[in-house]
């Protein structure tokens, strides 16, 4: 789900043609993106994504990532001495990356203004979400790419989604790991480090395939919940959490909309009486009940809530907000809903 922070306001004409300038002066000091000072092999790049072509001239060595499941693909893949900022957190770093996250400057926890990404003097902008660079978000992708920065935005949010629409966007085809997949080899592709992308890819193909290895939980039903009690944002059929459930071979109660992150009220979740509740402890605070914490005390004191069999037996998988959006922590969220499922004994 995306964040819900204040948008940022849109630069001014005027602050866009000191960027410029000031962008154009920092790519005269010849840095081609390669260590030695030579031009890389390849480059420039071009690639088609989520509706436009991207050029990136060489290797980014300044690169801003403005959502958390970029930048955890960007500090995978060993790039950390290449982001020059990040944003729009809503959990604490993926373990293992600790030490590499220290190192890069967060310039807003939440959606920063494109004052603040400027400031870095980018030269590549990547984002998990299309409304991140769309109106409303950062500012729009082509405001950055006149200034000679390229963008990127995962191929997850864009790829078989209609954004078009209100609220998370709806899924026009089910959402497949192959999506991620190719987010972290063309990221790869542009830093000029593919062999990595292909060994984390490996990787996490392995993981899923261990994770699901011998489960059956087609008598089980699931629901996600995300954020919010007074107007739960819960998933739908097809986003991350449809990866999820297929892999487990389970049933998701809301599989009937193909809205990402539809709001249902709570007499609708209690009438369809899920036998796992799968909640988001999130350490942001721009919701009501959003960490795992908040969320139980409002099912076991919510009285239309707490009659649930769910509730009653307290099978509750916890999830970080990313493991239930498509990055590569999908793969966190499929490993311990797996485990879950087999503590409760629903998974045959």
């Amino acid at each position: 789900m995306l964040s819900t922070a204040t948008p940022a306001p849109i630069r001014t004409a005027a602050l866009l043609a000191a960027g410029l300038l000031l962008l154009t002066a920092c790519g005269e000091g010849g840095n081609t993106g390669a260590a030695d000072g030579k031009k890389a092999e390849g480059f420039p790049l071009t690639l088609k994504n989520c509706g436009r072509t991207v050029t990136v001239k060489a290797p980014p060595r300044q690169a801003v990532s403005v959502d958390q499941g970029s930048t955890e693909i960007l500090l995978s893949l060993g790039l950390a001495d290449r982001l020059a900022g990040t944003a729009t957190w809503s959990d604490p770093v993926m373990k293992g990356l600790e030490k590499a996250n220290a190192g890069v400057e967060r310039i807003s926890e939440n959606r920063p203004s494109s004052e603040k990404v400027l400031d870095k003097e980018p030269d590549f902008l990547s984002a998990s979400f299309a409304s991140t660079l769309a109106k409303g978000g950062v500012a729009p992708r082509e405001q950055f790419e006149k200034l000679g920065v390229p963008t990127y935005v995962s191929p997850a949010d864009c790829v078989g989604k209609d954004n078009s629409g209100g609220g998370d966007g709806a899924r026009t085809a089910p959402l497949t790991m192959d999506s991620v997949y190719t987010e972290v080899r063309e990221l790869s592709q542009v830093f000029d480090v593919p062999e990595r992308g292909d060994a984390l890819v490996k990787k996490l193909r392995a993981r899923v395939e261990k994770a699901a290895d011998g489960i059956d939980a087609s008598d089980t039903s699931l629901l996600y919940w995300f954020s919010d009690s007074k107007a739960p944002y819960l998933a739908g059929c097809c986003g991350a959490p449809g990866v999820i459930t297929k892999e487990l071979g389970a049933k998701n109660v809301f599989d009937d909309t193909h809205d990402e992150w539809p709001q249902i009220s709570w007499e609708t979740v209690a009438d369809r009486n899920p036998d796992v509740l799968v909640i988001g402890d999130l350490s942001r605070t721009t919701q009501t009940a959003e960490s795992a914490e908040k969320k139980i005390e409002f099912l076991e004191s919510n009285p239309v809530t707490k009659t649930m069999d769910a509730v009653k037996n307290r099978r509750y998988v916890l999830l970080s907000g990313q493991a239930m959006n498509p990055t590569i922590r999908t793969v966190e969220g499929l490993e311990r809903v797996a485990a879950g499922l087999r503590d409760f004994g629903l998974a045959g």
